[in-house]
């Protein structure tokens, strides 16, 4: 268990029982064979937990009695729960009758992240957080202006999925169909948990199970961490925060950018196409007077050539603490046209959730400092 996880298990200051959700799938292995039971109970555990969402070892019928008063006197079970949420009204969404809300979510030690659960007539997608807060302070984040508190385990981000799911269920009568990790945080700083959640989230036979071809990961483009995601046999897609294409643009705006320069990026990116024969999407955030020129546009093009990618162009979601502007109508026109022109695959993505704080660089659980 990492440094911060170990930290973060003051939570049992409410209980004198350990969290069992807190253990991997191998560390529920080490656990069973610890107590003398055959390994297949350790997949008999993790289902329990994460299929049928026990909420009480009493519950776990296939375990003999014993086996259950032994895991009741030493562990707890206790998930994440849902604390607040806001949604978006009708006339205010430009998917009309399709609202989207956020979700406060709180974990066992207090701590909360925010979720957003975007609907839309094709789909259902859950933006899930992977971290409290942010250590990479890009400039146009509300929530790398929280600082860094810790990294989530596995089951709070399965958690997540799991309560955005029940909701979807409840307000629109169908459940998740895609899962994107684009919220608090930045995944490939927590791999291993990002890893373990996706493989539960996947299994095949279990309750909530979805492709993985259904996930996307988003990062500000680490490349270290890009070949692990490329070396991890996982069929999910890969999002980059580029923004700029112009290497003092993009340091001024993402202060990771110094060390992951332009072309550290490219040459990553270059080597998780050959690794997995898949592109990977380009987001772009469109910032008046900041990269919204057509110099702008044509750097974005020539970088764009040096790799497999398609190109996404997001609006600015304004932030009150921070002093920036979405690009022009005009200007985002002439800037989709120039990268089409080019030959490039662009789409633009509707912001979905502003009104509410839901939407990209916009979830902070409390006041930028």
């Amino acid at each position: 268990m990492t440094k911060n996880s170990q930290s973060a298990r003051k939570e049992i200051q409410h209980c004198d029982r350990p969290n069992i959700r807190w253990l991997t799938r191998q560390k529920l292995g080490e656990l069973m064979a610890d107590l003398g039971e055959p390994a297949f109970r350790a997949s008999q555990l993790h289902r329990w937990l994460y299929s049928n969402l026990a909420l009480d070892f009493e519950e776990m019928s296939s375990f003999g009695k014993l086996l259950r008063q032994k895991l009741s006197s030493e562990w707890s079970i206790r998930p994440a729960s849902l604390a607040d949420s806001e949604s978006e009204t009708i006339e205010t969404n430009s998917t009309a009758g399709f609202p989207t809300a956020k979700f406060l979510i709180r974990l066992e030690d207090g701590e909360l992240v925010e979720s957003v659960l975007i609907p839309s007539e094709e789909r259902m997608t859950a933006c899930v957080s992977t971290q409290v807060g942010c250590a990479l302070r890009c400039t146009f984040c509300a929530t790398g202006q929280m600082g860094f508190t810790r990294n989530l385990v596995a089951s709070e981000i399965t958690d997540q999925a799991f309560l955005l799911d029940a909701e979807a269920i409840k307000h629109y009568g169908r459940g998740l169909s895609n899962i994107v990790f684009m919220g608090m945080g930045e995944p490939l700083l927590n791999l291993d948990n990002v890893f373990e959640s996706i493989r539960t989230l996947t299994e095949q036979d279990y309750r909530f199970s979805i492709s993985q071809k259904k996930i996307t990961i988003s990062t500000v483009g680490l490349p270290t961490e890009m070949e692990r995601v490329a070396r991890s046999g996982l069929r999910t897609k890969l999002a980059i925060s580029l923004h700029s294409a112009d290497q003092s643009v993009r340091e001024r705006l993402m202060p990771v950018a110094v060390d992951s320069t332009l072309d550290k990026l490219a040459k990553a990116i270059s080597s998780y196409n050959t690794m997995t024969g898949q592109p990977v999407t380009l987001v772009y955030m469109l910032l008046e007077g900041v990269n919204d020129s057509p110099e702008d546009a044509r750097k974005l093009v020539r970088f764009a050539k040096r790799v497999l990618c398609k190109i996404n162009l997001i609006d600015y979601n304004s932030i009150v603490t921070l002093k920036f502007k979405p690009g022009y109508s005009s200007s985002k026109t002439m800037f989709i046209q120039l990268l089409l022109d080019a030959g490039l695959t662009v789409t633009v993505r509707k912001s979905q959730g502003a009104t509410i704080n839901a939407a990209c660089g916009q979830l902070a659980t409390r006041p930028s400092r």
